[in-house]
């Protein structure tokens, strides 16, 4: 089932400013996507595009085969349901006014999702690893990557289909890091993800396909395997030649 279909999306902030050159690709659940390229390369504005924060120029995107349209409620609280977003920085992101049991109970009452709320966030705490009298602290008793835990707890309590990550693991140290990236490839067996990173090695370690992003136009795409053993493209050479390697687990 494919979740995401983008076919020949452009964008611009400004007239005449473009910043994403007629992207095709294709998001099918199970098969995880990594997004990279440099700073300026366009993966931020394809986030926004992705989570309907940003609509296209010229071109479609589709949920499930129907048109994303940021202008209808009942489509985009469906949307918002079944797409989550776990974002780079675990000490912005969130709230440190609320405890950690408001932080991941927020989408289920955003998205009036008929649950209980206190089994569906001690369920999220035992999925990341967190203890259940975790609910009860402020995101500041916690370290950097006990808050992406909390961060992608809050991303996975309304179960849904697609989890988009940008730079999840940038702000941590590797030991944590490496934490992280095995925790999202647990989850990896429920929930499809797309990776958005600098880099193509961590990319690596979650996604089976991979689409390589330089100033808004796709210069490749394909499987990850394929493109880490034969890069084609001149940059994706210079991205896997500069980009510190991810430690090989056992």
């Amino acid at each position: 089932m494919t979740l995401l279909d983008l076919s020949g999306v452009s964008f611009g902030y400004a007239k005449g400013k473009t910043v994403l050159h007629g992207i095709d690709l294709a998001v099918a659940a199970g098969d995880n996507l990594g997004i990279v390229g440099e700073s300026g390369s366009g993966k931020t504005t394809l986030l926004k595009l992705l989570l309907g924060l940003e609509r296209v120029s010229t071109g479609t995107i589709a949920f499930r085969g129907t048109a994303l349209d940021t202008t209808e409620r009942t489509f985009m609280r469906g949307f918002r349901r079944s797409v989550q977003a776990v974002f780079q920085d675990p000490y912005s992101s969130l709230d440190p006014r609320q405890r950690v049991f408001d932080i991941i109970a927020e989408p289920l009452r955003s998205l009036k999702i008929e649950t209980d709320i206190a089994a569906a966030v001690a369920q999220a705490l035992r999925d990341v690893d967190l203890p259940a009298d975790a609910a009860q602290r402020y995101p500041h008793e916690f370290s950097g990557g006990q808050r992406q835990r909390i961060a992608i707890a809050r991303a996975i309590v309304a179960n849904p289909d697609l989890i988009i990550a940008d730079e999840v693991v940038s702000a941590l140290d590797l030991t944590t890091r490496t934490r992280i990236i095995d925790l999202l490839r647990t989850l990896s067996a429920r929930t499809t993800f797309i990776v958005v990173s600098h880099d193509i090695a961590l990319v690596a370690l979650l996604c089976e396909r991979l689409v390589v992003l330089e100033k808004g136009r796709i210069v490749e795409q394909g499987a990850t395997r394929d493109i880490l053993a034969r890069p084609a493209h001149p940059y994706t050479q210079k991205l896997l030649a500069g980009t510190p390697r991810m430690p090989k687990r056992a």
